[in-house]
Formats: C-alpha cells, sequence, structure tokens
C-alpha cells in the first residue's frame, strides 16, 4: 500500500511540474503563462489536468497494480503504453476543442521527458523501498497451506526475494500428503481458522496436489471474511477462480484473490488522507497537547502519557497513545472496579470509575486524552476513521464473525462512536464496525469525520 500511494504521488506530481517546466523552457518563463491563456486554459490548471491523465493512464494499465516481482523492462514497455495513450487522448482533446496552436515541439518535448522521468523516478522508488522492506519494514505474513513439493518451492522463492516484503510463518498440512517442507508446519488444513485467530496472517498462498483442489474454496471464503489475499502457484481447478488476477513469479504461474481489491485506489487516497490529516492535526494541535500534558505533570505527576498494546490489521499488535487520564497503578486495580463495568461480554466501560483522576474526567469528555493517537495515524498503525482497536484480551474473547473488524485499520473515529458510543452491547458495536467496513467509502470517511465534531463539542466522551 506504502509502495503505491508513493509511486501515484510521484508519478501525479512529476507530470505536473515536468509539464509546467517543458512549458517554460519551451516558451521562456515570462511568455508561457500568456500563451495558454490565449487558448483558454491556465497553466496550473493544465498542469494538473495532466498529472491526472497520466496517473490515470498508468493505473488503467495496471501500474499500481500489486507484482510479484518487478522487471525494469515491463515496466518500460507499460509506460511507454501509457505514453502512446495519452498522446492520443491529448492529440484528440486539441483537435475536438480546436486547439491548433499548440507548439508541436512542446508536445514532443512533453511526451519524450515524461516517461523516462516516469521510469527512473518508478525505478528509484522500488529500489528504495525494496531495501527498507529487506531491513523488516512494511512486512507482510504469509501462510502455507500444503506441505509437498509445490509449497517448499515456492516457499523458498518467496522467501529469496526479501525485496517483497513477504515473510513466510509456516505451513498448513494436508491429510494424505508427505511432508517435504522445511519450514514449521502451525497446524493442519482443518485448524485454518485457528491460525488465522492466533497469527499474524495477510496472505494465504494454497499449493496443493490437485486431489486435495476442493480445499480451495473453503479457504478462500474463510480469507475473504477476514480480508486476506489468497495466492495460487499452479492452480489446478481454473474454473473456479474465474475473477483471479493471473501473472508469472520465478517460473510459477500465480493467480491472486485480492479481496477487496475493487477499493485498492480508494484505501490508497485513504492512507493519503490520514497522512495529510494527521500531520495537519498535530501542527495545528499539538499546543494544546502540550499545555494539557504540563497540566497532568503539575496536578497528578509523571508519566504525561499513557501506552497500551492494542490489535490492529489482521491481528498486528500495536501501542496506542494517549494522555494519561487515570492514576498510575489503575492497570493493577482493574478487578478492583469491574463489578462496575456498563458493557457486556468482551469490553470494560465504567462512567464513574473511580481510578479516574478529576483532569481525567474533563481530557475524556472533550477527547482531548485522544489526540496523541495522531501520532498513531502518521505511523500507519490506525486511521482517522475504522473500527475501534480493542485489547488483546478482548480478541481472544472474539466470536468468529467478531473477526472480521480485524480486517481494517482501526480508528480514532468511526460509525461505532458516533452511532453506538455508550451502547451498552458489544454485538451492537461490532455490527456498526461491519455495516462501516461493508460499505466503506471515502465520502463514508467525511460523514463520520463531520459527525464526529458536535459528538466532542457536546462532550459526550467519558
Amino acid at each position: 500500500m506504502a509502495l503505491r500511494i508513493a509511486l501515484m504521488l510521484g508519478d501525479a506530481v512529476s507530470a505536473a511540474l515536468i509539464f509546467l517546466f517543458v512549458s517554460f523552457f519551451r516558451f521562456g518563463d515570462g511568455v508561457s503563462a500568456d500563451l495558454w491563456r490565449q487558448v483558454g486554459v491556465d497553466i496550473r490548471l493544465a498542469a494538473a489536468l495532466f498529472g491526472i491523465a497520466w496517473v490515470t493512464a498508468l493505473w488503467y494499465l495496471g501500474l499500481y497494480a500489486l507484482r510479484a516481482r518487478w522487471r525494469f523492462l515491463t515496466e518500460a514497455k507499460d509506460i511507454a503504453k501509457a505514453t502512446l495513450f495519452v498522446v492520443a487522448v491529448t492529440l484528440s482533446t486539441l483537435f475536438l476543442l480546436k486547439l491548433e496552436d499548440v507548439s508541436r515541439l512542446f508536445l514532443i518535448l512533453l511526451f519524450v521527458v515524461q516517461p523516462v522521468v516516469t521510469l527512473t523516478g518508478r525505478a528509484i522508488l522500488r529500489s528504495w523501498f525494496a531495501r527498507i522492506r529487506r531491513q523488516g519494514y512494511d512486512t507482510r505474513y504469509m501462510l502455507i497451506a500444503g506441505t509437498g513439493t509445490l509449497a517448499q518451492s515456492f516457499a523458498d522463492q518467496v522467501a529469496g526475494h526479501p525485496g517483497l516484503g513477504m515473510r513466510v510463518i509456516g505451513h498448513l498440512s494436508i491429510p494424505g500428503e508427505v511432508r517435504l517442507v522445511s519450514r514449521p508446519i502451525v497446524g493442519s488444513i482443518d485448524e485454518i481458522e485457528a491460525v488465522f485467530h492466533s497469527r499474524i496472517v495477510d496472505e494465504v498462498a494454497v499449493c496443493l496436489p490437485p486431489t486435495a483442489a476442493h480445499y480451495l474454496e473453503p479457504i478462500a471464503g474463510l480469507a475473504a471474511g477476514e480480508g486476506k489475499t489468497v495466492r495460487i502457484p499452479l492452480d489446478p481447478i481454473e474454473e473456479m477462480l474465474p475473477n483471479a488476477h493471473q501473472e508469472e513469479f520465478e517460473g510459477f504461474l500465480v493467480r491472486s484473490l485480492v479481496h477487496d481489491g475493487h477499493r485498492e485506489v480508494g484505501l490508497m487516497v485513504k492512507r493519503v488522507i490520514d497522512i495529510a490529516g494527521a500531520g495537519l492535526g498535530l501542527v495545528i494541535l499539538s499546543p494544546l497537547v502540550v499545555i494539557a500534558a504540563l497540566i497532568i505533570r503539575i496536578r497528578d505527576g509523571a508519566p504525561v502519557f499513557f501506552r497500551q498494546t492494542r490489535v490492529g490489521l489482521h491481528g498486528r499488535s500495536f501501542t496506542i497513545y494517549k494522555l494519561r487520564t487515570m492514576v498510575r497503578d489503575a492497570e493493577d486495580r482493574l478487578d478492583e472496579v469491574r463489578h462496575l463495568n456498563e458493557r457486556d461480554r468482551v469490553t470494560f466501560k465504567a462512567s464513574d470509575d473511580p481510578r479516574m483522576t478529576p483532569l481525567g474526567r474533563w481530557l475524556r469528555k472533550t477527547s482531548v486524552d485522544e489526540l496523541p493517537q495522531l501520532w498513531n495515524v502518521l505511523n500507519g498503525t490506525m486511521s482517522l476513521v475504522g473500527p475501534r482497536p480493542p485489547l488483546p484480551s478482548e480478541v481472544t474473547e472474539y466470536d468468529i464473525w467478531h473477526r472480521r473488524r480485524l480486517s481494517m485499520k482501526p480508528g480514532i473515529t468511526g460509525l461505532w462512536q458516533v452511532e453506538a458510543r455508550h451502547e451498552p452491547d458489544f454485538d451492537r458495536w461490532v455490527e456498526r464496525d461491519l455495516v462501516y467496513i461493508d460499505g466503506w467509502s471515502i465520502w463514508l470517511d467525511f460523514k463520520i469525520l463531520l459527525r464526529t465534531v458536535p459528538a466532542v463539542l457536546a462532550r459526550e466522551g467519558r
């Protein structure tokens, strides 16, 4: 996801800047804008439209899709196709609008420089991402179903390309299949659901013999329920995968079922909005956080910040940050106040919790204590909008259907907060989370953010 966002932003910005640079180079700094005004277009708008058109062409030709292995020549060919596509659209647009005065030399320079810069920039970005992935950042975890020769070979190839950022956690055994793998067997195929719930699993590679092909459909169904990607090297049942994306990887023909793949571009935009929103929020609201932190330090002593382990996307553990609103030993005194719980089953919430400090009550009512979570959004462990981030102890008590709420990054706010914030029934919370996940869109995020503002101003937190 991070690589695709970087590629899209880099391509869009470079295209707009190259448009301006070539225009100034061809016509001169003082003349360029006037010439574009003469054909009825502001040069800045023209540059922005060119950047959008360029990224759209690359996206349409699959240059932002997940690739098992990047090849320079393949990328060069695809960028050449995108260039021809944009050239055709540009010339057609100029013809339809009767803009015959646009310089041909300008167009030649633009469509020579742009693909060269795009290819070079992408090569640098991919190289940089491959290097940081080798160092263990942005890691995705793969579970392999199968223990035969295919499973061993495919796992070796994945492990042999650390730039993919993929780590094989182990294998699932199949009844009757010979065990030839060198990596650990973490369970049987019948225990796949338990493995999903006890390990971090982002992708499942189904490396089964034809005699075990009947396992493919239930594996795909379970993965779909939890938002995990399924890879099928040398899939023996082609007709069962009509919507699979196909690619070649080191001699393997790999078909991939990427659940929620139709929302990939939207999720990339969501991440861009998260980064921009969290960055802006930290800049604007940091004085308020500093003042609150100083008051906590003076009135209640250290520590100022409260850190707690929560569970995020596909079961990843992360540290959440808040301003401290309770006494220092609050975690150790939880058993003393369990009888005050206003929630049922999994979660704990007590509006009159004696462990809370007087200042802490005000911080919670105004939601100021949540502001440090903007750092969680910035570092990618949370989103501005998403399901509530649960505790590990809560996740262990989840029913099967509850776990689908882990298929999306947790958020500072969400549908649960604006519609069921004080709802005592945990199942109702989860239902709101699943409604959000199933109906997610950028527009829905904006509506939730807008609805959160009056909830905060009304001091509904507790």
